[in-house]
């Protein structure tokens, strides 16, 4: 456990970040396997589906979570498998 009072302060503020950022890790992920998952199925209607992926990975990007380009390529992605639905 840290000593100095600023080491205490940098220790809750590092859980506090950490937590948040797993829960945005966690929102884009379940987002991307609910489309691929509707994919497999078959759906026809998924535009909302894709529209909420891509407002998850546009905030884990800009929290820092994954990378500009990571997001981008997901989400290119995904759009690829909904127009492709038959």
């Amino acid at each position: 456990m840290p000593n100095k009072q600023s080491a205490k302060k940098a220790l809750r503020q590092t859980k506090k970040r950490t937590d948040l950022n797993l829960k945005v890790k966690d929102t884009y992920k379940k987002a991307v396997k609910t489309i691929n998952k509707a994919v497999e199925a078959g759906e026809k209607e998924l535009k909302e589906q894709l529209r909420l992926a891509q407002k998850a990975l546009d905030k884990a990007a800009k929290r820092g979570v994954i990378k500009k380009n990571t997001a981008g390529r997901k989400l290119s992605r995904l759009a690829k498998k909904v127009k492709n639905v038959k």
